[in-house]
């Protein structure tokens, strides 16, 4: 069992793409589908090997939709870069469960996608069944927006899938601890891709661009108003051990608003935790297990 790949046009004339993984009794599935959205410049490759062990769990196989956002992995690089927003990633997002007929489903948002699931809260509350946040909340840690700001902002010309494997493990080492050889080979395959003789991160390098030149010297906004309209569902937030940017103070908050917020920390690792590795997989499955 592996995945098909589909694609949607937007009103803006771009083709977006996205991952749908089920079994071959799919159409016997006893629970809500599992929509899984990457971090800022990643892709729905991120959810690969969780999607495969969701999909396939014995007792209650899943469908698992993986998304692309417009820029990113499959989908169409937008002319107007000014698209690139939560707002307009979360109107995509509901066109393609509008066209799959998605009426209801369990989230995982991983950072960015964590912050286009609090805009959805806003527009349709009742499509969200349940949600587990990736290293993510409605704050973010000064710490880590400037840690990410400085790997988005170095840009290095990498020439093989080798050097994109140090690139990353020199990057993320430190924080990732957890990771053996293998899975910086995973890693490096989700996030990077070949063009042209050379290794980038998979995604229109504007959106990289801008993020890393943006302000980060002033009051920053948030979304604990956005955070507080959630629909009375089952919460999950997975914290990066080593994350600074869902610190342990942001999470005591979520959880002091929703009493109810299930709290996991995945040991050796930092911003964003790999979902299919140590004992996330079967976390996440457990937490999904009573939600119909």
């Amino acid at each position: 069992m592996t995945f098909e790949q589909h694609f949607i046009t937007t009103a803006d004339g771009l083709k977006l793409g996205f991952r749908d993984y089920q079994t071959a009794d799919a159409g016997d599935l006893r629970c809500m589908p599992v929509v899984c959205l990457p971090g800022l410049t990643r892709n729905a490759k991120d959810f690969h090997q969780l999607a495969l062990r969701l999909a396939a769990d014995k007792e209650r196989p899943r469908r698992v939709i993986a998304v692309d956002y417009r820029g990113r992995g499959t989908s169409d690089w937008a002319e107007d870069k000014t698209s690139y927003n939560v707002v307009q990633e979360c109107l995509d997002l509901l066109l393609i469960l509008n066209q799959l007929s998605i009426a209801r489903a369990a989230f995982i948002g991983t950072s960015r996608g964590g912050l286009i699931l609090h805009i959805l809260a806003g527009l349709r509350p009742d499509i969200i069944g349940s949600v587990i946040f990736n290293d993510v909340g409605p704050e973010l840690g000064l710490e880590g927006l400037k840690q990410i700001q400085r790997y988005l902002g170095a840009r290095p010309d990498i020439g093989s899938f080798e050097d994109t494997v140090r690139h990353v493990k020199f990057i993320h080492g430190d924080m990732f601890t957890l990771l053996e050889d293998t899975d910086w080979r995973d890693y490096a395959t989700a996030t990077y891709r070949e063009s042209d003789g050379s290794w980038g991160a998979d995604c229109d390098p504007a959106i990289a661009e801008s993020f890393a030149s943006m302000a980060l010297d002033g009051p920053l906004p948030d979304l604990w108003e956005k955070f507080d309209t959630f629909p009375d569902v089952p919460l999950m937030v997975i914290r990066g051990e080593n994350s600074e940017l869902l610190t342990p103070a942001i999470v005591d908050e979520m959880h002091r608003r929703r009493p109810g917020l299930l709290t996991v920390e995945a040991r050796g690792q930092g911003h964003a935790p790999v979902l299919h590795l140590d004992d996330l997989p079967q976390r996440i499955a457990a937490f999904l297990l009573p939600v119909e």
